[in-house]
């Protein structure tokens, strides 16, 4: 057995090494360089993760990357931004919020105690298409606020404490409504270069008819005015020829003159309601022939205005609560031959010293139904 045994070690050592392929020794070589590269320093560390495809540390927790600085725009304290829009009202802001987006289109900050609107409040705020500062302390307006807002469309300033309208608003404006302050007077480059003007809101300030200056509206091409709740007497004159719809309630106007629309024959709807109107002339309304609706309720007229039979498009007629005693056959209607294009879908006579029994059937002869009609019992 010993023989055997000493044939076998003999064999072993008498037999050649076992040699790899030359292919196999390359990948091997190269894996162990690989490996010896990872052990190196952190410098050899850096440089490997910036050319491998999948770099990483060994032993190394993966860090996440930040996010980039833009991807979470800030957002004021206290406020809700979402989709370009800022939302900061009822707060209790004192002024303008700092660190708003410079890509806001719309910053609500309605209902705050914001006093002043300074130089450099709404610098860069180049995408701003509305602003709402309805309901603050508002009293001053930096003359060169709005530098930056070169697409602004909408600006509401109604229920602040302004004595005057700013000074160099935006070109850009389709909407401005000051409506409940205190302005006085509107001089002649109020408005200046704004084309694009189409809704004006002025109502409840103590506007009179003297603060009007003349061509404070020249070049405007506005469709919606409101100067209710003012101290006019009378209807303006100055007011842009374009205008659609004129709504002049709850003022002291005393009586409808024949050249107070001349410059209005665009004309489609017309608020006189709540004033002293006792006399409307004949021949004024013939200077707004495309009118569709006219409210002159709550005045003081004894009879239905002339003219109104001639205005082929008017639809709604308020004449409730004044001092009308007695309705026409033809007060409403056109005599024949002549035809009223478009029906009354509403005319009111209640709140009138009228006797309705007395009123003859054919007088309500162009209106859509018996339901237009709205008249009843004058009570004192």
């Amino acid at each position: 057995m010993k023989e055997y045994v000493l044939f076998y070690f003999l064999a072993l050592c008498s037999a050649k090494p076992f040699v790899l392929p030359p292919k196999y020794m390359a990948l091997t070589d190269l894996m162990l360089k690989d490996m010896e590269d990872d052990d190196d320093d952190d410098d050899d560390d850096d440089n490997d993760n910036k050319n491998s495809l999948f770099p990483f540390k060994r032993n190394v927790p993966i860090r996440p990357t930040p996010a980039p600085f833009d991807m979470f725009p800030l957002c004021p304290f206290g406020c809700q931004c979402y989709l370009k829009v800022v939302q900061c009202s009822d707060l209790g802001l004192t002024s303008i919020p700092d660190k708003i987006p410079y890509d806001t289109r719309l910053l609500d900050l309605q209902n705050n105690k914001i006093k002043e609107l300074k130089e450099k409040d709404l610098q860069g705020l180049s995408s701003l298409s509305a602003l709402f500062l309805n309901n603050n302390k508002l009293y001053k307006v930096h003359p060169k606020a709005f530098q930056s807002t070169n697409k602004l469309r909408r600006l509401y300033f109604s229920h602040n404490q302004l004595t005057e309208i700013p000074s160099n608003l935006p070109k850009s404006l389709a909407e401005l409504r000051i409506h409940d302050n205190k302005v006085k007077k509107v001089q002649k480059d109020s408005f200046k270069g704004m084309a694009s003007l189409h809704v004006l809101e002025m109502s409840a300030n103590p506007l009179e008819n003297e603060g009007i200056e003349p061509g404070a509206f020249e070049g405007l091409t506005v469709f919606h005015v409101r100067i209710a709740e003012a101290k006019l007497t009378s209807i303006p004159k100055g007011l842009p020829s374009s205008i659609y719809e004129l709504h002049l309630d709850h003022n002291k106007i005393s009586s409808v003159e024949l050249e107070d629309f001349i410059r209005y024959k665009e004309l489609q709807r017309l608020g006189l309601g709540h004033n002293k109107i006792k006399e409307v002339e004949n021949g004024s309304l013939a200077n707004i022939p495309k009118i569709r609706e006219i409210h002159l309720e709550n005045n003081k007229l004894k009879r239905v205005p002339l003219g109104i039979p001639d205005l082929k498009y008017l639809q709604v007629l308020f004449l409730h609560s004044n001092n009308i005693g007695k309705v026409e056959v033809n007060d409403f209607c056109p005599k024949p031959p002549k035809l009223k294009k478009s029906l009354y879908s509403g005319i009111s006579l209640f709140g009138n010293p009228v006797k309705y029994w007395e009123v003859q059937p054919a007088t309500f002869r162009c209106t859509l139904g018996r339901n237009s009609v709205h008249i009843g019992n004058f009570r004192k």
